[in-house]
């Protein structure tokens, strides 16, 4: 007796499709695309999967055949025959699919917060008074500022933390494609539409907007960072759509608790850590999830209380993704090792 690995996969972006249908349809709103930048959704999906399939054949056709295009071909047929199975190109499309659905759903969802539960009802006095309780009695951001300086480290935090737009599209694909086992690939786009759609959930359940924008005048000094760029203009969108009524595509997409930003980055560094064997792959992961919390923190994006929840959606996600991919955990969840080479997993896979 089996059951299908991308089972919960579907089931969660169907139920994030349907939330964000049913709410829209409550506001009189209609469902945008925010990211639409590639066109409609349909023309879009079959260019992700174009360019997958590109971005896996070109180089190694390229490379193999030294430029002879006699070589060519029976490389491309070798790599379709070998790696592009009906497996791996189930799992790319319901991968690309579902975390389509999700994320755009999430977007919207996030979008309707203000109006769902109203511009006066927020947590960030006392998600503030957490933070000064940790540190003392102290501002955050002014011991971080303190701390690390407000010139090149600010810049260079500002990239970091603006690496992460990028980094969530190219590490789905990356894991689509190449992962060495079909099912850490499902675990991976699994694990993806979970922390989503629990950042989705814990928006309406802690609903804030965040430091930066709440106690703006903390971080000042940072006004011409790429990353206090993008908070303006946040802001200016925020204002436009819930104030000035802004055109019916556009968005608000300020929320604070929790941030996603750490649930998203430490999702990437426990996979790296779980199904990557190279040690310097590791270090980039971590370091990179490391600088990503400093960089919440020090721009005014989070409060300690958005971070430690983003961990926690990360682990959750993380291992609920596991099990759903069979994969088998050791040593107390510090390792694990795949029970399938597909999307077929044992019920029981001990």
């Amino acid at each position: 007796m089996h059951r299908r690995a991308y089972v919960l996969l579907i089931g969660v972006a169907t139920m994030m499709g349907a939330l964000a249908l049913i709410t829209a349809l409550a506001l009189d709103k209609k469902l945008v695309d925010p990211d639409g930048f590639l066109g409609p959704s349909w023309l879009r999906l079959p260019l992700l999967v174009g360019g997958a399939l590109l971005l896996d054949m070109l180089p190694r056709v390229l490379w193999h055949s030294r430029l002879k295009p006699a070589l060519m071909w029976p490389i491309v047929r070798d790599r379709w025959t070998s790696h592009w199975n009906r497996e791996r190109l189930t799992l790319v499309l319901m991968g690309l699919i579902c975390f389509y659905v999700t994320y755009v759903s999430y977007r919207n969802l996030k979008s309707f917060l203000p109006e769902v539960m109203g511009l006066d009802r927020d947590y960030d006095r006392p998600l503030h008074e957490i933070d000064r309780f940790l540190f003392f009695g102290h501002e955050p951001a002014i011991v971080l500022h303190d701390l690390l300086g407000t010139s090149f480290v600010a810049y260079f935090l500002s990239y970091i933390y603006l690496w992460f737009l990028p980094l969530v599209p190219l590490a789905l694909a990356a894991w689509l494609v190449w992962s060495r086992n079909i099912s850490f690939g499902y675990w991976f786009a699994t694990s993806q539409v979970l922390a989503w759609t629990l950042g989705t959930a814990s928006y309406y359940l802690v609903p804030s907007v965040g430091p930066g924008f709440e106690y703006s005048w903390l971080y000042d000094n940072l006004d011409n960072t790429p990353a206090s760029q993008l908070m303006n203009s946040l802001y200016n969108g925020r204002e436009s759509v819930l104030r000035w009524g802004a055109d019916v595509d556009a968005v608000q997409s300020v929320a604070a608790f929790a941030s996603l930003h750490c649930a998203i980055t430490l999702l990437v560094a426990l996979m790296v850590q779980y199904t990557i064997k190279t040690r310097w792959v590791h270090w980039v992961g971590w370091v990179n999830f490391g600088i990503t919390v400093v960089a919440t923190l020090y721009f005014g994006w989070h409060y300690v209380s958005d971070d430690v929840a983003g961990i926690v959606i990360a682990l959750l996600s993380f291992y609920l993704g596991g099990l759903a991919s069979g994969q088998k955990f050791d040593r107390h969840g510090l390792s694990s090792h795949p029970t399938t080479t597909s999307s077929i997993v044992p019920v029981d896979d001990d």
